[in-house]
């Protein structure tokens, strides 16, 4: 059988980190398989359309690397694959649901629900809803002369539905607690449940792998595929992503947009790498592997359930190890060139920015902090802080005579360097904490820099000496 996977996500804000994580699981699941992964969009809510959402969910995607086979932006033979452009087919088999008597048309007023629901509510049991009784002729007598209607399924009395889920024992839903789905509104537009079935049957989904607060909308998608007599896919509904408190990861205590992590430079692979824990362990115990070793061992089966932590600082040690360990300096280099063009930032990728990025890449975990922790390398106008002027103003006494001697250097290398220092420390019968702090200070602004003499060659002498001689009162 080739897998067929999907997610479907709903263009109503900023791209999820969860539609994200599903993404990289159905996208694993479909590619491993030699099968396809769709990316469908469900823009029928329409209260809740954001206009550009569509457009940010396709760049979220496109910047993780989980290109879909098949989307509004990559035509297949399963489209059109916005659900707004479907509707005609949602009202054809819903009303096909009605003529085999497993849906029914309803005529209740908003008002008139509320009531049922207040009284069904105090009752403890599920709304029960009076159309369901009308004859169906009398229905369809009242829908012809245009009075307003919606289409309910109408859930079996009796029994009880079984969801068979890949991850999980079987989960029993008693009948009678499943009420009567609304499958086509009013205004002709499909509730989720109708179009997520319609659709993935009609195009050809075989694993239905989401998040598990779908769970107990799966007995109204089993009672549907029952009802068109069509055969199930295989569900597989994954952890939920949590808060540190084991609380679904809200934005409240976790950034949940991608585009968040984006605008802060977190690398693509890191987070893919990231989210591939989830609720999954790399059978040789890995932490890091990419996306292509992660479709190789992946097993469906092997994922396991009890709430994965979403830790925004375990994400940004996997950010810092990618920097350090997998990409080349000559990546590093060139990734943050092109993140700080798009953010306004301007620098030369020369030499120059080459090796400060060298000295940086190890004090950094994201690309966002580079600009804060090195603004000593762009302009000699950066801030002083309280301690660094201190450790200036306690070495006024040797700040000229260190002017002197690196002005004097030969050669401005740190190797070169670090032996002044190292010397000018025994000249004076000092310890090397009483030499080399003021500099810092006086070159940086702060005492929190990288290593002294490397730091102080990528500068170069001219500028060295220059802030030197202009920290000396």
């Amino acid at each position: 059988m080739s897998v067929v996977t999907r997610i479907a996500p709903s263009p109503t804000g900023d791209p999820h980190v969860g539609t994200a994580y599903i993404g990289l699981f159905n996208h694993t699941l479909a590619h491993q398989q030699g099968g396809k992964f769709i990316l469908r969009i469900e823009d029928t809510d329409r209260n809740r359309y954001v206009p550009d959402s569509e457009k940010r969910i396709f760049q979220m995607m496109q910047w993780l690397g989980l290109t879909p086979d098949e989307s509004p932006l990559q035509d297949g033979p399963n489209g059109p694959y916005r659900q707004s452009e479907r509707t005609e087919l949602y009202g054809e088999y819903a009303r096909k649901l009605v003529e085999a008597g497993h849906a029914y048309y309803a005529f209740e007023s908003s008002e008139e629900l509320a009531a049922l629901r207040e009284v069904a509510q105090k009752e403890g049991r599920v709304i029960a809803v009076p159309s369901r009784d009308l004859a169906p002729a009398e229905a369809q007598k009242r829908v012809d002369a245009g009075e307003a209607a919606v289409i309910r399924l109408k859930t079996p009395l009796e029994g009880e539905t079984v969801v068979n889920d890949l991850l999980r024992d079987p989960i029993h839903f008693a009948n009678r607690e499943i009420d009567d789905k609304v499958l086509l509104k009013a205004d002709g537009f499909p509730t989720y449940h109708l179009a997520n079935v319609v659709d993935d049957k009609l195009m050809g989904v075989t694993h239905v792998v989401r998040a598990e607060e779908w769970i107990t909308s799966t007995p109204v998608h089993v009672l549907l595929y029952r009802a068109f007599g069509w055969p199930q896919p295989v569900f597989a509904h994954m952890p939920l992503l949590r808060n540190s408190d084991k609380s679904k990861i809200s934005k409240r205590k976790n950034p949940t947009s991608v585009e968040w992590y984006m605008n802060q430079g977190f690398l693509p692979e890191a987070l893919l790498n990231f989210l591939a824990t989830m609720g999954w362990t790399h059978p040789e115990g890995k932490e890091i592997f990419d996306l292509a070793e992660f479709q190789r061992v992946f097993k469906l089966e092997d994922v396991t359930l009890g709430g994965p932590v979403f830790d925004l600082a375990k994400l940004r040690w996997y950010n810092g190890k990618y920097l350090r360990e997998v990409l080349s300096e000559e990546e590093v280099a060139r990734r943050l060139h092109d993140f700080l063009a798009q953010h306004k930032t301007d620098l030369p990728n020369d030499g120059y920015f080459r090796s400060v990025v060298k000295l940086l890449t190890p004090r950094i975990e994201v690309f966002s902090e580079f600009m804060e922790k090195t603004p000593y390398f762009w302009s000699d106008d950066f801030e002083v802080n309280e301690k660094a002027q201190k450790a200036i103003d306690d070495a006024q006494a040797l700040l000229p005579e260190l002017a002197v001697k690196l002005k004097n250097l030969s050669g401005f290398d740190a190797g070169r360097i670090k032996q002044m220092f190292h010397d000018f420390a025994e000249e004076k019968g000092l310890k090397m904490g009483k030499v080399m702090p003021p500099i810092r200070a006086a070159v940086a602004g702060t005492m929190e820099s990288p290593d002294l003499p490397d730091m102080l060659a990528a500068l170069g002498q001219e500028r060295v000496v220059r802030r030197v001689e202009k920290a000396v009162k």
